[in-house]
């Protein structure tokens, strides 16, 4: 009769270790999630937030074992809890602080990511595993045998690591996002603090503390916003960002670059997927997309109807693409987490009715239902295209390069089909590159590697592997495509050689070390994003007008990253022009062309703008024979580049500006029309034209143009400001030209 009795108060103890040990795997299974907007996922982010938590729970069962002997249990657990809820806090601000701590990214990446880790988790996971040992003890005092009490407490704990486990990665993730499940999990250790010491008034006070941090956290009023971010309970506010969203797989948000033109980014967690210029789907910006592109355009010229299939969304420019040139596709892209395409609709441009089909599954997953199918007799669809998209230098889905996963695409294709893969590595070490090539030759017997002409060999670059089981003349394909493209093919010897690199590895669902592979390449990519960081906050100093402070991080970005040299020495030309110092500015300036000339620091600022930026520079200096020379120069290389990519709006707008720059307004007026049939969305390109005009004496022409324009923008909502601008231009043509006659 008495063993019910004593079974009672068991649960309690039981209950609590359960709270506990579920809200330690809610901790690690966001902690992922939070770590991966500043370093991304990798073995390397995962290695370390197991065995930081590891070793917290570690180091708190022996620091609980040694507190439970000495006091007690029941208010030493309201202190303990007390403290893991506070910890939560310190979650939210480390994060957002450690990751602005310009010293970390000095260190080695796994370096970096370990101690950034830590700095955030180990202290939460030190006071969340002292309360194991302090509950048994508890527990203990209760009377109970020893087995049966130490064996239910470690029932209970292992069944809250599995509940806290699928809770936060199937639901709590997914339905509130990471901040906010880092709060709900301090709120819970509050909760359980005063279910143990009510009447703890310090717990009072912290109470009153932590509802005041959790409005600044997650308040949306704009004070909110502001005090959190002053604080580093939040992320400061960016305005670029048009969209953002946290989904069951990765954080979403998309950049709006520019407005003229409407340039925008798509991230995932740390990494632009995709760029696009709103409303110009043939802007296409990764140079991997025009040999994806050349090869869609050869492949497609004798077909009545093309199928193709794209592995990874992303922001659906590609795909976008293939259903404007090819309209009577069939066009599928596999894509696993319906946030991205969710995004992509909201605000990358794609149409929420748009013929592209979506299947929202793993592409493993799919390509086997598709054999499945037909292996019951069903007919399914040959894909005449196959472009892998879903692999980058962070996080590499294994299953979609092996051997296995080649012999069923190969499967699925028709027999003049060809198979497109998309990595990132550096040629220099060429590990996983090379790995990619000897797995697909098990496949295909021909096999060609592209990559963008120039490409320096020890920087991380994007390659794309094609196959097919016919030859193919890539090069033919590029010259119908675009004669001007300059491409890097890979010779025979150059791909025996990145083979033998990697020890000619043939990758297999058994044995498939993708991570280690790409090991070198994360290891050098710290000191890059070192000094992108540093460009980045000269750049913000510079708008702001703290001119000799960005000269100051400008330098630490060129020796923390040297290939940023074209860029940063450019950015500092324009900074020292802003502070009239022209000499330093010309020299700086030349300093990138100088950098520019070394194959191995390439950078991807056009040379023809460094040019025309020297020309304004001594235009300003009265210096009108080095001008011209400059201008000349720029005017030469913007015709160049525009043969290269006579799409790219703003190679137009800058070649209409050095032609302007000259006088050349007949020109410029030719440029800037280009520039405003590619971006009529575009005010300032109209502007631009229609000023030449006017330069020309052409009044009633450039009238009818800013004219038009007003009528235009009048039509289109929140346009009100350019119609304004507009409605004053054509005032001052309108007195201009009635003022004409009396001058004459």
């Amino acid at each position: 009769m008495n063993k019910p009795a004593k079974s009672l108060p068991i649960i309690i103890p039981g209950l609590t270790v359960f709270c506990s040990s579920a809200c330690i795997m809610i901790l690690e299974i966001v902690a992922g999630r939070l770590i991966a907007r500043f370093l991304g996922s990798s073995l390397y982010t995962w290695t370390s937030i197991i065995g930081v938590v590891l070793a917290g729970i570690t180091v708190g069962n022996y620091l609980g074992g040694r507190i439970a002997d000495k006091y007690m249990p029941r208010k030493t657990l309201s202190v303990l809890f007390a403290l893991a809820s506070a910890s939560c806090i310190l979650i939210v601000l480390m994060n957002n602080t450690v990751g602005e701590w310009m010293w970390l990214w000095k260190l080695s990446w796994p370096v970096r990511i370990f101690t950034h880790v830590a700095i955030v988790f180990l202290l939460p996971s030190t006071i969340l595993g002292t309360i194991s040992p302090v509950v048994a003890k508890m527990a203990l005092d209760q009377g109970y045998s020893t087995g049966r009490t130490v064996g239910d407490i470690y029932a209970w704990g292992a069944a809250g690591s599995i509940a806290g486990t699928f809770m936060a990665g199937f639901w709590l993730i997914a339905m509130m996002g990471t901040t906010a499940v880092i709060w709900t999990v301090g709120g819970i250790l509050l909760v359980m603090a005063a279910v143990y010491w009510v009447r703890l008034w310090p717990l009072h006070i912290y109470t009153a503390v932590f509802l005041a941090a959790l409005l600044l956290s997650m308040g949306p009023m704009p004070w909110c916003q502001a005090a959190g971010a002053a604080v580093r309970l939040r992320q400061p506010h960016d305005p670029s960002i048009i969209y953002e969203d946290e989904t069951a797989y990765c954080y979403v948000a998309v950049h709006q670059l520019s407005q003229e033109p409407d340039r925008r980014a798509f991230m995932q967690d740390k990494l632009k997927h995709s760029g696009i210029v709103m409303g110009d789907l043939d802007n296409l910006e990764y140079f991997y997309t025009h040999i994806y592109a050349a090869v869609s355009h050869a492949v497609a010229r004798d077909k009545q109807q093309m199928a193709a299939m794209v592995i990874g969304g992303g922001g659906y420019v590609y795909p976008r693409y293939l259903q404007k040139h090819f309209p009577n596709a069939r066009i599928d892209v596999v894509e696993i987490d319906p946030g991205v395409t969710k995004a992509a609709v909201e605000a990358f441009g794609l149409p929420a009715d748009s013929p592209i089909n979506t299947i929202t599954m793993d592409a493993r997953n799919y390509v086997d239902e598709l054999l499945y199918h037909r292996r019951r007799g069903r007919e399914t669809v040959k894909y005449d295209l196959i472009f892998e998209d879903a692999i980058n230098d962070y996080s590499v889905p294994f299953q979609l390069v092996t051997k296995e996963f080649n012999e069923s695409i190969s499967q699925i294709l028709s027999e003049d089909g060809v198979y497109l893969v998309n990595l990132i590595d550096y040629f220099d070490s060429g590990l996983f590159l090379g790995s990619v090539i000897a797995t697909i030759q098990e496949t295909f017997p021909y096999v060609s590697v592209a990559t963008e002409a120039d490409s320096p060999t020890a920087v991380r670059n994007t390659f794309v592997v094609i196959a097919s089981q016919r030859p193919l003349d890539l090069a033919a394909m590029i010259a119908d495509y675009r004669p001007e493209m300059e491409v890097w093919r890979l010779t025979e010897h150059e791909i025996e050689a990145l083979k033998v690199q990697a020890r000619c590895f043939v990758l297999t669902d058994d044995h498939a070390p993708v991570e280690n592979m790409l090991a070198p390449v994360v290891l050098k990519s710290a000191s890059e994003f070192a000094g992108l960081k540093y460009f980045r906050q000269a750049k913000q100093l510079a708008d702001e007008g703290h001119y000799n402070r960005s000269l100051a991080y400008y330098n630490r970005a060129v020796l923390a990253y040297p290939h940023l040299g074209v860029r940063v020495y450019n950015e500092m030309g324009i900074v020292h022009e802003a502070l009239n110092e022209h000499e330093k500015a010309i020299d700086a300036f030349k300093k990138a062309i100088e950098v520019d000339a070394i194959p191995s620091e390439r950078g991807n600022v056009a040379l023809a703008s460094i040019y025309f930026n020297i020309g304004v520079v001594y235009q300003r200096l009265n210096r009108s024979t080095e001008a011209t020379q400059y201008f000349n120069k720029a005017i030469e290389d913007f015709r160049k580049d525009i043969e290269k990519q006579p799409d790219l709006v703003d190679l137009w707008t800058r070649l209409g500006d050095a032609l302007a720059s000259l006088g050349n307004f007949a020109e410029a007026e030719q440029a800037f029309r280009q520039a405003v049939r590619l971006a009529p969305m575009s005010p300032s390109h109209r502007f631009n034209l229609a000023r030449t005009l006017e330069f020309q004496g052409l009044i009633d022409d450039a009238l009818r143009i800013v004219q038009d324009s007003a009528r235009h923008f009048a039509a289109i909502p929140g346009a009100s400001q350019a119609v304004s601008q507009f409605n004053a231009y054509a005032q001052h043509l309108l007195q201009k030209k009635a003022a004409a006659p009396q001058q004459n």
